[in-house]
């Protein structure tokens, strides 16, 4: 699924020190996780901070992950990592969406690709895991071994699954993401390749429309109403995914250049111009506001 979004002029695109400068101009905080609260390996305690001043403030926060696993999976593991719960109001994973799709398909066989830590996305669902040659369709949360395979490894059962045209739900839209100072693929990587050769898939996750309709069902019971798009604020380091789903949805975004795009966008003197411009021009995705990392 490809849409082309028309990027507005790169002088728009406005590098700002902290949160607290455009806090002001927004109703609800829509923010990313990995990235931007931490880094798959401990939290990132000035943003977190950034998001409860920004709470306190009066501005709810939902916090919205591209995670294949079920939101209170996550709490545990941002609990574990020191995220306070007082930076965020709700959480939206792509394990919720999966999971609302495969309850549209009870009893289905299905072909699981992914560790086996992230087997809780089936609890409680009405399915049965299965080989390829069994099953009605893929639900893939990413690969086996993300530390030692790349996707060159699934090619062989990608042809088997698109031999049998099965669909390819994708638990993980990410195509990498940071852990410590590695960048580690995820299922959007296999995804996107089962796509490339004719296949069915669905994105349970950013940046598309029903992971964003989650989250608007959460704002609207906390403020009781539904704010008018532009007075909502996505933050995240990601191109394909935060700032593009912003620009689907008519959110503004603030782009964090200290995260999966740091090669591209970063020098000891802080955010590069030509830097940012290119990746503007590459993905065809502009942000509103750009910061190094999330500080208030």
């Amino acid at each position: 699924m490809t849409d082309t979004i028309a990027a507005p002029p790169l002088s728009t695109a406005a590098v700002i020190d902290g949160l607290s400068a455009i806090a002001g101009d927004y109703d609800l905080v829509f923010s990313d996780v990995w990235g931007v609260l931490h880094n798959g390996m401990k939290a990132h305690p000035a943003a977190c901070e950034a998001l409860v001043a920004i709470r306190r403030s009066g501005v709810p926060v939902i916090l919205i992950t591209n995670a294949p696993r079920q939101a209170p999976v996550v709490v545990g593991q941002l609990d574990r990592l020191g995220v306070p719960r007082a930076a965020y109001d709700a959480i939206v994973t792509s394990g919720d969406v999966s999971r609302d799709y495969m309850r549209t398909r009870p009893g289905a066989p299905v072909h699981h690709v992914g560790p086996q830590r992230d087997l809780v996305v089936f609890e409680g669902i009405d399915t049965r895991l299965v080989d390829i040659e069994e099953a009605d369709y893929v639900v893939c949360t990413g690969l086996v071994d993300d530390r030692t395979e790349t996707p060159d490894d699934y090619q062989e059962r990608l042809e088997r699954m698109k031999a049998r045209d099965l669909f390819f739900l994708c638990g993980n839209p990410d195509k990498v993401v940071e852990v410590g100072h590695d960048l580690i693929f995820c299922a959007g990587a296999i995804g996107d390749r089962y796509q490339s050769m004719g296949g069915k898939v669905l994105y349970a996750g950013k940046p598309y429309e029903p992971a964003y309709e989650a989250c608007w069902r959460y704002a609207e019971r906390i403020l009781g109403h539904r704010p008018p798009n532009n007075r909502v604020l996505a933050i995240g380091d990601a191109m394909r995914t935060d700032v593009a789903g912003a620009a689907r949805m008519g959110f503004d975004c603030l782009f964090l250049a200290e995260g999966i795009h740091a090669e591209v966008l970063l020098d000891e003197a802080g955010v590069k111009a030509e830097g940012l411009a290119a990746l503007i021009a590459e993905t065809g995705h502009q942000p509103r506001h750009v910061m190094r990392k999330l500080v208030w």
